[in-house]
């Protein structure tokens, strides 16, 4: 399960797990109840933000920010885990996750992104990507390809202090867009930045990273607020991104 800014549920042992199953507790099937019991029993777990029926009888969701847990009626048992519907093939679990981390485009911020419009960049599409993510640097040659569209990217250093600095070296830079293309495509290594910078808009975008639990670069997002991580070929963009377009 991916990590939240709060605390990681995976660090959850099983031993702290299994000391939530006990006999005796009344069957109080009620959000009380759970809140309760996981409360007084695991003290440790982060706020719970929702409790929530699931389509199996006796089981609620657990939902601690974009995190999902699941727990009988009462808080005595909890689960970590995918939870799956065999009759759909669906899995419950990831389709719940994905629509509370879904991206309204529109409400990405424009001013912390290095902004590249192509054509007559009437069609859009966004990209976070680390300076020191080989896929991310595959993307982008293709990225350089399609016509018509603006292309936001956000960097997302996720890869170490280096990546933190190179982060910083193109975004202090008098012409970003020059400087990370030249660094991406032509491996040209970004000037040092000199003096007072200001570098907040890298650190919103890891907290947006964290938000919508972009865990990986490059990670492609669409005007309709579908994303793909890693990186798609120049047709596969292409096809989403006019896939994207009649959805809007």
């Amino acid at each position: 399960m991916p990590l939240t800014a709060t605390r990681p549920l995976g660090a959850l042992s099983a031993a702290v797990l299994a000391a939530l199953v006990t006999a005796g507790l009344p069957a109080l099937a009620d959000e009380a109840a759970i809140r309760k019991t996981l409360a007084d029993r695991m003290p440790q777990l982060p706020k719970i933000d929702e409790v929530s029926k699931t389509p199996i009888p006796g089981i609620y969701e657990i939902r601690i920010g974009t995190d999902i847990l699941y727990s009988d009626e009462t808080g005595a048992y909890l689960l970590e885990g995918a939870l799956l519907d065999t009759k759909s093939q669906t899995n419950l679990t990831q389709a719940r996750i994905e629509k509370l981390t879904a991206i309204d485009f529109d409400t990405l911020p424009a001013k912390d992104a290095i902004v590249f419009k192509q054509g007559s960049g009437a069609r859009k599409i966004a990209v976070f990507a680390d300076p020191n993510c080989g896929y991310c640097k595959r993307i982008e040659k293709d990225l350089l390809t399609l016509k018509d569209v603006t292309i936001y990217t956000y960097l997302l250093p996720i890869l170490g202090p280096d990546s933190t600095a190179k982060s910083r070296d193109i975004w202090c830079a008098k012409d970003k867009g020059k400087v990370w293309r030249s660094w991406m495509i032509d491996n040209a290594t970004p000037p040092k930045a000199m003096g007072q910078c200001d570098t907040a808009a890298l650190t919103r975008n890891t907290e947006l990273g964290r938000r919508y639990r972009i865990t990986g670069t490059p990670a492609v997002i669409f005007e309709d607020g579908t994303r793909s991580p890693g990186a798609l070929p120049a047709d596969k963009l292409e096809e989403r991104i006019k896939t994207a377009a009649k959805k809007t």
